[in-house]
């Protein structure tokens, strides 16, 4: 006898509807899954064996052939275990009405006693299962909250166990669907632990980061150890605009597939990403016989923080430099090409010498300028072009550190950065850009005029610091960004001035 459900496999962050046919035939015990399965999916039969014995359910010891379709795409993880289960009871006689078994979307791993388990990537499948126009989605319990997050027609069913899943398919009992409000979850959503007020002195580089933020822009820091740089770093997520639905939506998907979420069902706050400088390139962007995401997409509509830069391996750093430019990760595999989302804000962190201290007036520096040289080469030219910002953050002072008196607080820098944001959306109403940092070579052209005044200042520093004519841009880009912060239509020489100014590496080299 033939049965089948519908369940979905994971092709980087979107699901793809797999359908699970399992036929039973008489004759000598013989199982085998087929439809290119990876060993946890192979594996599932050992698990699904005891889970439906210990639910009361035969397991059937005939000539069992499990059909996963499409069969010319791998299929991995424990999510096939559910189905594979109930299609194979349907085989065996178990439902009157198996067509109903084709209305909903199942997913789940079986725990040998019967439960479900959770899974990764539930809220790319109920996404499908809503596309699909499915009645509903099943679904281990803890999952459900995260499914329930895409709204529309779709009922989504939490269960517990694999005793529940079969009584309900069979008509036996009915399920309570789960719902999200999704309100409540944007409400503490500006809500963090950490506020600019807590930093003491730097006032140029918090200048520098609210530009940041203002504009899209990615950022590297240069100063000595111990002047505030990744403290500086983590409270730049609270001064971006609040996250809208589909960006949190689209965050939310890489952190599922990942299996990240924590018990969240949404992700609501701009996500902050530090990896360590021993990451290799595949962590960082991602990769993998079968292509998962890496910290370059976990930071998407958020703040990738690379501290300590010139550690890093330069092929890691180098492969930076595709999603700087085109906010999306394409990894190639003999199978095909997968994309993940990768729009982020770069903020990156170093000593100005190998001992860190060729700035700081208080510690000498042992450093001499040959092994200076060496360190800064360690990051790329093309590198340093795709980061708009460069600032150098010295040591505070002591009577800064002593100061009672509290910094200005992320709220208030945030409603001026949302005010900029604001004047940038309509600027770009209709266009696929969201920040003046995404502009292109037309949009440049069209809303970077700068004055005379400005034109010629501009003139005289490209001259002097050789810049590329992608750092050209740059610092138009960012003198936009100055000026909307000064709500002004044009730009004139002090925004110029001042964008300049965020090419400190450049100016070194003069």
């Amino acid at each position: 006898m033939l049965a089948s459900v519908l369940s979905s496999a994971l092709a980087g962050v979107e699901a793809y509807p797999v359908e699970v046919e399992v036929d039973i035939r008489g004759g000598s015990p013989f199982f085998r899954i087929v439809g290119l399965p990876e060993a946890s999916v192979r594996e599932s039969l050992d698990r699904i064996n005891s889970a439906m014995r210990n639910s009361g359910y035969e397991f059937p010891m005939k000539h069992v052939i499990i059909n996963l379709a499409p069969a010319d795409t791998r299929k991995d993880g424990s999510g096939f275990d559910l189905p594979i289960a109930v299609a194979m009871l349907g085989a065996n006689g178990h439902f009157s009405d198996r067509e109903r078994l084709r209305r909903y979307l199942v997913l789940g791993e079986l725990a040998l006693d019967g439960r479900i388990k959770g899974i990764k990537g539930a809220l790319p499948s109920a996404i499908l299962a809503r596309s699909q126009k499915f009645d509903g989605i099943i679904l281990p319990a803890e999952n459900a909250p995260e499914a329930a997050v895409v709204g529309g027609d779709i009922e989504v069913f939490g269960v517990e166990n694999l005793r529940d899943v079969l009584e309900f398919l069979e008509g036996q009992r009915p399920l309570d669907s789960v719902s999200a409000d999704v309100s409540s979850m944007f409400q503490n959503a500006g809500r963090y632990d950490v506020d600019f007020s807590d930093v003491k002195g730097q006032e140029q580089a918090k200048r520098s980061l609210e530009v940041a933020a203002a504009g899209g822009h990615n950022v590297l820091m240069i100063g000595p150890p111990g002047s505030g740089k990744t403290m500086l770093a983590k409270r730049l997520p609270t001064i971006l605009p609040a996250m809208t639905f589909e960006e949190a939506i689209e965050t939310t998907k890489v952190h599922s597939v990942m299996g990240l979420l924590d018990g969240r069902a949404l992700i609501a706050t701009r996500p902050f990403r530090s990896p360590h400088h021993t990451i290799s390139d595949a962590g960082l962007i991602g990769g993998g016989t079968i292509p998962r995401p890496g910290e370059v997409s976990l930071a998407h509509h958020g703040v990738l923080f690379l501290d300590e830069l010139p550690e890093f391996r330069k092929n890691v750093l180098e492969v930076l430099r595709q999603p700087l430019e085109d906010s999306k990760i394409t990894i190639s595999r003999v199978a095909g090409s997968l994309t993940f989302p990768a729009s982020l804000m770069l903020v990156a962190a170093m000593n100005p010498c190998p001992c860190g201290f060729y700035t700081d007036p208080q510690h000498e520096c042992t450093c001499t300028q040959l092994a200076i040289q060496r360190y800064r080469s360690r990051i790329s030219g093309p590198l340093l072009d795709r980061i708009d910002i460069h600032i150098e953050v010295p040591a505070v002072k002591y009577r800064e550190l002593t100061d009672r008196s509290a910094g200005e607080a992320s709220e208030a820098i945030r409603g001026r950065v949302n005010a900029a944001r604001t004047a940038q959306l309509a600027r770009f109403q209709g266009l696929s850009i969201f920040c003046n940092a995404q502009m292109g070579a037309r949009e440049l052209k069209q809303y970077c005029e700068v004055e005379p005044s400005g034109e010629k200042l501009l003139e005289v520093a490209i001259n002097r610091l050789g810049l590329s004519a992608r750092a050209y841009t740059r610092i138009l880009k960012v003198a936009r960004t100055i000026a909307d912060l000064d709500s002004s239509e044009s730009i004139e020489a002090p925004h110029v001035s001042e964008a300049i100014q965020y090419r400190s590496l450049d100016r070194a080299n003069i």
